[in-house]
């Protein structure tokens, strides 16, 4: 079958006369994306790219990976559509298949459409059972699109509501690098995590809602202890944790879901992306006490309808049977030690930070001058190099690796390879001043 693709100049003017303007795309010289296998995409004229940014962490067990396909083709032609006011099989399958493999005793499930629905039913669920209205949230923390999560998120450019919600307070992320108080880890007692006391003893806060690993907010990987002290204080004042997995989740950071690297259990937990590798679906997750406390009616129109929860079963088999969660851990440490021995030749390279699959490289000039120029020379030199990477953090200075679970170790070297080319030729541009 012969397709007649308009290319990328057409989408462009399309997109200036038919989509609101905040939705924005990478890349000077976009390329139309119009055919993706597994850890591949390619555009409309058959380039190949090696996808390294997985849909900003959705596609975990590979682009149009054929056994979830089969599946979802088989269910939409057998059952496409039904509310949750009918009884179908696949939401109550998935729901059982997620408290089997979710934290603690996580094991009642609310099915949504997308992450920002999670987030805001999460939000809503806490209340109820809290009886209490304020949230605590964290700087460089992104939460959703919707009223009340763009106030949840903590990263300027994701926050252009005009009259913000007055009762969400956000702490400092737990950052390392650029820490907001000008201390140094672990000499800091973590002070990032024990501030939370003087926002919360005192006040009617219902949850806190916190990334495992700040996606948006440049890969910002708290300190192993940081959970623990947080969840201690509380605990003693009576707020709940909801953990936003939306991006850490589905065997992204080397284990089924980021928290367990902290050695707590959230509250309540809320899911996206990969939860069914690329078909629209979020879910909130929460126990039984919890979920108790919900009980008037709520209905999402297709929320885990059949087509969708299929694909989520299907994605978890993909995860289990080909051991993905285990190669994100082992991909990942090779990954990162291939970024880290970089750092040491290059001094672009501020930081390296993540867990598992999910990296970031942060790009700084002296003085950690955010090297935002060079990052976009990076991006636009690995697309033409036919890889896609991403841009991420406050500062969008943090290169960002989010590949599918299923790339391979010649796939890094690859990447690799092309990086220090590219390195190698900012450091010439550098003493050229070129940028």
């Amino acid at each position: 079958m012969t397709i007649n693709y308009i290319g990328p100049d057409a989408i462009l003017q399309k997109k200036q006369e038919y989509l609101i303007p905040c939705v924005y795309h990478f890349y000077k010289k976009p390329m139309q994306i119009v055919r993706g296998e597994m850890q591949y995409l390619y555009d409309h004229k058959g380039k190949q790219y090696l996808d390294f940014y997985g849909g900003v962490s959705v596609m975990n067990a590979g682009h149009c990976n054929p056994e979830i396909i089969e599946k979802v083709c088989e269910q939409i032609r057998t059952l496409q559509h039904t509310t949750t006011i009918y009884l179908t099989q696949p939401i109550m399958d998935l729901a059982e298949r997620l408290a089997h493999i979710s934290p603690g005793k996580l094991k009642r499930s609310f099915f949504c459409a997308s992450g920002s629905e999670a987030n805001e039913g999460a939000a809503l669920l806490a209340q109820l059972f809290t009886k209490k209205h304020k949230f605590v949230a964290v700087h460089e923390g992104l939460h959703g699109r919707t009223k009340l999560t763009m106030n949840l998120t903590g990263l300027p450019m994701w926050r252009t509501d005009p009259h913000p919600l007055g009762d969400i307070i956000h702490i400092p992320a737990a950052y390392c690098y650029r820490c907001a108080f000008g201390l140094s880890y672990p000499l800091c007692n973590l002070q990032c995590a024990t501030c939370i006391e003087d926002v919360v003893k005192d006040s009617d806060f219902a949850a806190f809602i916190v990334e495992p690993i700040q996606g948006n907010g440049g890969i910002i990987t708290p300190p192993l202890e940081y959970f623990k002290v947080i969840c201690e204080i509380l605990k003693k004042y009576q707020v709940l944790l909801i953990t936003d997995e939306v991006q850490t989740g589905f065997g992204r950071t080397g284990e089924m879901f980021a928290i367990k690297h902290w050695g707590v259990i959230p509250d309540i937990m809320t899911v996206a992306k990969a939860l069914s590798n690329g078909t629209p679906m979020g879910a909130f997750i929460t126990n039984d006490e919890i979920a108790l406390s919900y009980t008037r009616p709520g209905a999402s129109t297709t929320g885990g309808n059949p087509v969708s929860a299929t694909a989520a079963l299907a994605a978890i088999d993909a995860i289990e049977k080909y051991q993905l969660v285990q190669r994100a851990k082992e991909l990942g440490n090779y990954l990162k030690d291939k970024l880290l021995e970089m750092k040491q030749r290059y001094r672009l390279i501020g930081d390296v930070r993540g867990i598992g699959l999910m990296l970031g490289a942060e790009l700084v000039k002296e003085n950690k001058v955010p090297a935002t120029e060079e990052i976009d020379y990076v991006l636009e030199e690995l697309k033409e190099h036919g890889v896609l990477a991403g841009k991420t953090g406050v500062l969008r200075n943090v290169l960002t690796f989010q590949p599918p679970l299923v790339i391979t170790r010649d796939d890094i070297d690859r990447v690799i390879e092309i990086l220090n080319d590219i390195f190698l030729s900012i450091k010439m541009k550098w003493k050229t001043r070129a940028f």
